[in-house]
């Protein structure tokens, strides 16, 4: 058990690990090259890992400044709406 626990930490901590290099504020979007509906949706998905590195970070943002307008907007708040919400989607509705 102690195995099974022990390799479920070590996955878990190695997918954020790879999660963290394409937060928004990193540096990779600039005005010439800018932030659209698939960095959104991106954006969006990692939004919670994203707000707490900001918290220890003056660099990461939860938002991509340098994006391309309602398309980045559209991306991230589908993935946003879709990763909280859709969650609920699946629970088991509770038999009176």
């Amino acid at each position: 058990m102690k195995t099974r626990h022990f390799l479920f930490m070590a996955m878990l901590f190695s997918i954020i690990a790879l999660l963290t290099g394409c937060v928004p504020g990193d540096g990779a979007k600039n005005a010439q090259d800018l932030a659209g509906f698939f960095s959104g949706v991106w954006h969006g998905w990692i939004a919670p890992i994203s707000l707490i590195l900001g918290l220890f970070s003056d660099n990461i943002r939860l938002y991509e400044v340098y994006n391309t307008g309602w398309w980045y907007d559209f991306g991230f708040y589908i993935a946003v709406i879709s990763g909280f919400g859709g969650i609920s989607l699946f629970r088991r509705k509770k038999r009176k």
